[in-house]
């Protein structure tokens, strides 16, 4: 479960109008922490971001699920199935057995993937999947996001 102070932060991004990807940012920033911090590992920068998105989606942020062929059909469903979960009020509660599993399993995985280098090296990877006209797009929307601001 997310602490509040996350929880906080995305509730205000949402009150302002942010996108669902900004709200899910502060989830993202909380696991990275925790990962920085020694709390757990993760074996990629790619499950540090996975990991903080699912508990964007659990403390219900509408974030969407990722589009086909983006990765697997498990991720999709699941993604689904976490949306639907935070829409219900009353959730079942969680076993124990199986957050205790899962936490074993992530202090079991390295650090590094918290690191700066890491993170970079991700971002610059998912950067580069994007097209020109992507890229475009962002940086006139940034401009103008910049222009408003100032």
């Amino acid at each position: 479960m997310a602490k509040k102070k996350p929880i906080e932060r995305a509730r205000q991004d949402a009150a302002q109008g942010k996108a669902p990807s900004t709200q899910a940012g502060e989830f993202v920033r909380e696991e990275v922490e925790h990962i920085r911090k020694g709390k757990h590992g993760a074996a990629s920068a790619k499950q540090a971001i996975a990991i903080g998105l699912s508990k964007a989606r659990r403390a219900g942020v509408k974030l969407p699920p990722p589009e086909k062929g983006k990765t697997s059909e498990r991720t999709r469903k699941q993604t689904k199935r976490e949306l639907k979960k935070a829409a219900k009020p009353g959730a079942k509660k969680v076993s124990a057995t199986r957050s205790r599993a899962a936490k074993g399993a992530l202090k079991e995985q390295p650090r590094s993937a918290a690191s700066h280098r890491a993170l970079s090296r991700q971002a610059h990877a998912a950067a580069n999947k994007r097209s020109a006209a992507e890229r475009s797009r962002a940086a006139k929307k940034a401009a103008r996001t910049r222009a408003k601001n100032n």
